[in-house]
């Protein structure tokens, strides 16, 4: 048996506007209007016969842009259905301004293109950012490149944060490169690529004072250069160690395929002089010597980009470009 509500504001019994499309004074539970079984009116569907109750509303309150819910009070800032916006206290856009919320979107996607570079310089297809971050890999990323073996599946993340552009490498297996605009200070654990040569830093530390000797009597050995400070690892595809080349405290260091103070003869994709490592007191500096192919670093951490900047993901050679 339906129930009488209270009266409401001055005495006057509270209205409602039910399925059925009458009006009821009280809390009276509202009938279906397909079975005439009593409802409830919070619900979508009717109990009974699975009736969908749609609420009639006065024509000035339109229904939400996006996903067409009837919208009971026009005070809602948000669609109870979907979330979308509907600005509290005004009249909801039409349906065919939900396009805006699409626009809001898009207007935050980076102005930023990572541009495939061939073997010859020529700019080849051009993949723009998808939004602040943007996966690139072999298999199920934003920008995907299926037929590039040396990509991992998920390879490098490009970050887009407050205008600035850096890139991470996601852990991949042939790591993520990024090709010298200017000299680089060398840290412990750096990888180098130049030509197909792919090289390691490490820091070796200064060595310790000699034990004093047992007679007066001097060694031979060479005092030029000094002490040894640093190398240079020649790494092979399977992480073995081929060649070994020292650094130390005042000598600068040339690399190259011919011309150099280490050499790599064997090698076609490296310039006649390819790079050089400068020493600045204790530190090491790595600069490209002109060469055509350039000199990467392996990226540790998130790097920043810049207009211009190339990386190697797999076999991909990226450039970036920005309007």
């Amino acid at each position: 048996m339906a129930m009488k509500s209270p009266a409401g504001a001055g005495g006057i019994p509270a209205t409602r506007v039910y399925p059925s499309g009458g009006e009821k004074t009280g809390d009276a539970s509202p009938k279906c209007s397909a079975c005439g079984h009593e409802v409830d009116a919070s619900l979508p569907f009717c109990a009974f016969c699975g009736a969908k109750m749609e609420v009639p509303m006065a024509a000035s309150t339109p229904p939400c842009p996006k996903c067409g819910t009837v919208i009971s009070d026009p005070s809602f800032r948000f669609c109870p259905n979907c979330a979308t916006p509907l600005g509290k206290g005004e009249r909801v856009s039409a349906p065919h301004e939900a396009t805006a919320v699409f626009s809001a979107k898009r207007a935050t996607q980076p102005p930023v293109q990572l541009v495939v570079v061939a073997e010859d310089g020529t700019k080849g297809s051009r993949y723009p950012l998808v939004g602040e971050e943007t996966t690139i890999g072999r298999a199920g990323a934003d920008i995907c490149f299926a037929d590039d073996a040396y990509l991992s599946p998920m390879h490098t993340l490009a970050l887009w944060k407050e205008g600035k552009l850096s890139v991470r490498d996601l852990g991949s297996r042939n790591g993520t490169w990024v090709f010298l605009s200017g000299p680089h200070k060398l840290m412990d654990g750096d990888l180098i690529l130049m030509g197909s040569q792919l090289l390691r830093f490490r820091r070796l530390g200064y060595p310790g004072p000699h034990p004093p000797e047992a007679d007066a009597t001097r060694r031979m050995g060479s005092l030029i250069p000094s002490a040894d400070i640093a190398c240079l690892s020649q790494l092979r595809s399977d992480g073995s160690v081929r060649d070994v080349f020292h650094l130390s405290p005042g000598r600068d260091v040339a690399l190259g395929r011919d011309k150099g103070d280490w050499v790599f003869p064997y090698d076609p994709s490296m310039s006649g002089s390819h790079a050089t490592v400068k020493s600045e007191d204790a530190d090491f500096v790595l600069g490209d010597a002109g060469s055509r192919n350039g000199v990467a670093v392996a990226v540790r951490g998130d790097c920043p980009l810049a207009k211009g900047s190339k990386i190697l993901v797999g076999d991909k050679l990226l450039m970036v470009e920005m309007s």
